[in-house]
C-alpha cells in the first residue's frame, strides 16, 4: 500500500497492510532546534513517514466587510523571550480588548476579547462573515502531497474546532463555564450563532479535495466540562457540524486532547467518523485505549495515543518502540488506528520519532 491508501484505510475503520502513523503536526520550534528547519514534507521524508499535511481554504469578503471592526494593535515589547501585544477592536457600538503573548514554543492570550454578553451582541453584530472561498492552496496541497498521505484541514469556525471551543477562545475556558451555569439561555444562543456561520460557511467547501477535518478541541474534554455539559453545549452543534462537512465530503475527526472516556459515547452520537488524540494518564488525559477501542472501536477510527513526553521527549528509541507496539495491540482488533503522538511535542531526540515510525513498520495486521 502506498502511505495515502494505507491512512485511508484507517479512516475508513478498516484494517491496512500495517499500522500507519503520523504527527498531530510538526512545531515550529521543533523543526528548527531538531529538524535544521525542515518544513513539513520534509521531515516526514526524513523519517518515511505517512504524511498528514494540514491546509485549510481561503475566504473572500465582501468590500468594506471589516470597516465595522477595525483591530489597532500596539506592541508590549518582549522580557524574558515573551513577547506581548495588545489589539483594541472598534466597532460602531463599541471597543473590545483582546491581550496576547507569544514565546518561541507557543502563544497564548493574556486578555480574552469577549468578557460580557453585551461584547458577543458586538460580535453577532459586527464580525464579518465571508461571502466567497478560494480551494486553491487545498488543491495545490492535495497536487504535492500525491500518494504520500491525507489532506487534512480546520473548518470555519472562530477559534478552534467547534462552537463551543470557539465560545471558550473568545471568553476563555472558566468565564464560558460560569456563563453556562448562570446563563444558560445566553450561551446556546452564543453557540448557535458561531455553528449557523459555520455551516453556511461549510457550504462553499463543494468540490473540496480534503480528506477530513478536525472539530472538537480540549475544551470539551472530561478533565475540562462534566459529560452533562458536553450533552448540552457540545453535542446538540458538533452535530449540525458534522452534518456539513458530511455533506461536502470529508471525514470528521474529533479532537478531545484530555480526558475522554466518559465522552466516550457522546463522540459516537455527534455523527464524528473518528476520534482523537487518545490522551493517556501520563499525559494528563484518561485514555484506556484498550477499553476505549473495545467501546468504540467498531464505529469511531482512531488517531493518537502515543505517550509523546516518555517517547519522545524523556524517552529512548528502545520506549518509543515498545510504546508503538502497546498501542497497536490495544487497537488491533476493534478500530481503524493510526498512531500518532497525543498532540504536539516541542523536544525529543530524533533517533527516538524514526525508532516511532520504524515500530509502525512492524506492526503487521
Amino acid at each position: 500500500m502506498t502511505s495515502r491508501e494505507r491512512l485511508l484505510t484507517a479512516l475508513h475503520n478498516g484494517r491496512p497492510d500495517r499500522l500507519p502513523c503520523q504527527v498531530h503536526g510538526w512545531m515550529g520550534y521543533y523543526l528548527n532546534r531538531y529538524l535544521n528547519g525542515d518544513d513539513w514534507y520534509q521531515a516526514n521524508d526524513r523519517f518515511s513517514m505517512d504524511h498528514a499535511i494540514y491546509v485549510s481554504p481561503s475566504y473572500h469578503y465582501a468590500d468594506h466587510a471589516w470597516d465595522n471592526w477595525q483591530v489597532r494593535t500596539t506592541d508590549l515589547g518582549t522580557e524574558d523571550g515573551t513577547h506581548k501585544w495588545v489589539s483594541h477592536i472598534t466597532t460602531p457600538k463599541g471597543t473590545l480588548t483582546h491581550g496576547q503573548a507569544a514565546n518561541e514554543i507557543t502563544c497564548w492570550s493574556t486578555e480574552h476579547p469577549l468578557k460580557t454578553e453585551a461584547d458577543f451582541a458586538l460580535w453577532e453584530q459586527f464580525y464579518p462573515e465571508p461571502d466567497g472561498i478560494d480551494l486553491t492552496p487545498v488543491r495545490e496541497t492535495r497536487e504535492k502531497l500525491g500518494d504520500r498521505g491525507i489532506l487534512r484541514s480546520h473548518p470555519p469556525s472562530f477559534g478552534q474546532g467547534s462552537p463551543w471551543q470557539s465560545l471558550c477562545t473568545w471568553f476563555g475556558t472558566l468565564p464560558s463555564i460560569y456563563l453556562a451555569l448562570d446563563n444558560p439561555a445566553f450561551v446556546h444562543h452564543a453557540l448557535d450563532v458561531m455553528c449557523r456561520r459555520t455551516v453556511r460557511a461549510l457550504a462553499m467547501w463543494e468540490g473540496t479535495p480534503a480528506d477530513m477535518v478536525e472539530t472538537g478541541g480540549g475544551a470539551g474534554s472530561n478533565t475540562v466540562i462534566s459529560p452533562a455539559m458536553f450533552a448540552e453545549f457540545c453535542v446538540p452543534y458538533d452535530r449540525r457540524q458534522h452534518e456539513a462537512l458530511h455533506a461536502v465530503g470529508v471525514k470528521v475527526v474529533y479532537h478531545l486532547c484530555g480526558g475522554l472516556m466518559k465522552q466516550l459515547d457522546y463522540v459516537v452520537d455527534n455523527g464524528a467518523d473518528g476520534l482523537e488524540t487518545l490522551t493517556p494518564p501520563g499525559m494528563g488525559g484518561d485514555c484506556d485505549l484498550a477499553e476505549a477501542s473495545r467501546r468504540a472501536g467498531d464505529k469511531l477510527f482512531f488517531i493518537g495515543g502515543f505517550d509523546q513526553n516518555a517517547g519522545f521527549e524523556h524517552g529512548t528509541p528502545e520506549t518509543a518502540r515498545a510504546l508503538v507496539h502497546q498501542c497497536f495491540e490495544a487497537t488491533r482488533d476493534h478500530a481503524g488506528y493510526i498512531v500518532a503522538p497525543s498532540d504536539h511535542f516541542f523536544h525529543g531526540d530524533p533517533a527516538c520519532v524514526q525508532a516511532f515510525v520504524d515500530a509502525a513498520r512492524e506492526c503487521v495486521y
